[in-house]
């Protein structure tokens, strides 16, 4: 209990202070809510668009321009697959494709990307890889509330900490 308060007081934290150009620290918050009616995990990914593009740029040796007004089509592929190799997800020990469905600027300086998982009929666990940003900046923490049916869990990944398996009863 004591870790989800931590954890949602350092996502506030980050969402209060994103309205600021500058930042000295490296947080990504993701949230991931499982919808029984809709047989589905919606994920929601909150990145900091500077850092995005030094991640990508870095790591694909391209120049990108997500989240900003020069962004292209090969930019919008670029993020697609940043996310899909750098952010998986396992369902009951089974690794099932993420979704990428849309994106948008929040406070000009963050990137608010929308996925899903579909036919998720139950969940006993969930394996979680969050290793985005983290080869690009040590110093980068990404926070994962995950909520299923009423259980809410927060995961904190960092560059030692880039997989987690939560167990569903």
């Amino acid at each position: 209990m004591r870790k989800i308060v931590v954890y949602s007081l350092i996502g506030m934290l980050f969402l209060s202070l994103s309205s600021f150009a500058f930042h000295k620290f490296y947080v990504g918050v993701y949230q991931i809510n499982y919808a029984p009616e809709k047989k589905m995990l919606q994920i929601t990914s909150r990145i900091f668009i500077d850092d995005l593009n030094n991640g990508v740029e870095k790591k694909y040796k391209i120049k990108s321009n997500i989240g900003t007004e020069k962004e292209t089509e090969a930019d919008v592929a670029l993020l697609k697959r940043y996310l899909a190799e750098n952010f998986t997800i396992k369902v009951n020990g089974q690794l099932r494709p993420i979704t990428f469905l849309s994106k948008e600027v929040e406070s000009n300086d963050v990137l608010v990307c929308y996925s899903r998982i579909k036919d998720v009929d139950k969940i006993k666990s969930l394996e979680i890889s969050n290793t985005i940003l983290v080869d690009w900046n040590t110093e980068q923490q990404n926070i994962t509330h995950v909520s299923v049916l009423g259980s809410k869990k927060s995961v904190l990944f960092t560059e030692s900490s880039r997989k987690e398996l939560l167990k569903y009863e």
